[in-house]
């Protein structure tokens, strides 16, 4: 879409730490992706959550990579309220898209050529959706 933001690494790793590393912003994306997915489903289900919030760190763990995701649900919950709420969190799609893997396609853009802003699709909508219905 429009927005915007800034990239960076910390200064120990040559950078000017004026923002997130690349995987700092994966990580957001799947502490935010986790929130509004336990959200969508609370709401729906009537279930009485206040609030809750998500920590994703990631970690090099050998060939493959580890983001560890700790969530914090707030409110009159029950137990069964609980595991409903985590069960959904480990549904959201960014959550199920890092755990299969995905393609990735690069092109090489020529240099006179215009780069226009990428369409805003609603897919994460339709697949918080789909998370939500099972």
């Amino acid at each position: 879409g429009t927005a915007k933001f800034l990239a960076d690494e910390p200064i120990s790793a040559g950078g000017m730490s004026t923002g997130p590393s690349p995987y700092g912003i994966l990580s957001a994306a799947l502490g935010a992706c986790t929130v509004m997915t336990v959200r969508l489903y609370a709401r729906r289900q009537n279930i009485p959550l206040e609030n809750v919030s998500a920590r994703v760190t990631h970690h090099r763990a050998g060939a493959k990579d580890r983001f560890i995701k700790e969530i914090q649900l707030l409110g009159p919950l029950s137990a069964s309220d609980r595991e409903r709420l985590f069960a959904i969190a480990q549904k959201c799609p960014v959550h199920l898209t890092l755990e299969r893997g995905a393609e990735v396609e690069t092109a090489l853009v020529p240099p006179d050529a215009e780069m226009p802003l990428p369409q805003c699709a609603d897919e994460h909508a339709q697949d918080m959706e789909k998370a939500c219905a099972r």
